[in-house]
């Protein structure tokens, strides 16, 4: 008797886990459109799709000069710590932020 039980509760599992679940909304409302991400746009054959040249070498030098600034941070930091605070590292903070997000829309594309 036990192993019936097993098997029947085995056997509705699986069948609920077949059933393709559907999302219900209130009356009156409809599911929500679908994201409006180019990406995703289905494109034709008449339409190219435009490819975007990266330029190779300047990325490579945006993320030395983006490691090199970085590098420098802990040292500002500790001068921080001590109570003093160098001239330039607002100025390094800043350019950090801009060649990490130049880097980032760079490579995202």
């Amino acid at each position: 008797m036990p192993v019936i039980a097993v098997l029947l509760c085995v056997l509705s599992t699986a069948a609920f886990q077949a059933v393709p679940r559907q999302e219900s909304y209130p009356p009156g409302m409809s599911p929500p459109p679908a994201p409006m991400n180019p990406d995703n746009a289905k494109q034709t054959p008449d339409e190219p799709r435009l490819v975007r040249h990266i330029d190779l070498v300047q990325l490579q030098k945006e993320a030395d000069d983006l490691a090199r600034a970085a590098q420098s941070i802990p040292s500002d930091v500790a001068s921080v710590r001590r109570g003093e605070l160098p001239k330039d590292v607002i100025q390094k903070l800043r350019q950090i932020e801009k060649l990490s997000k130049h880097l980032r829309s760079e490579l995202n594309q």
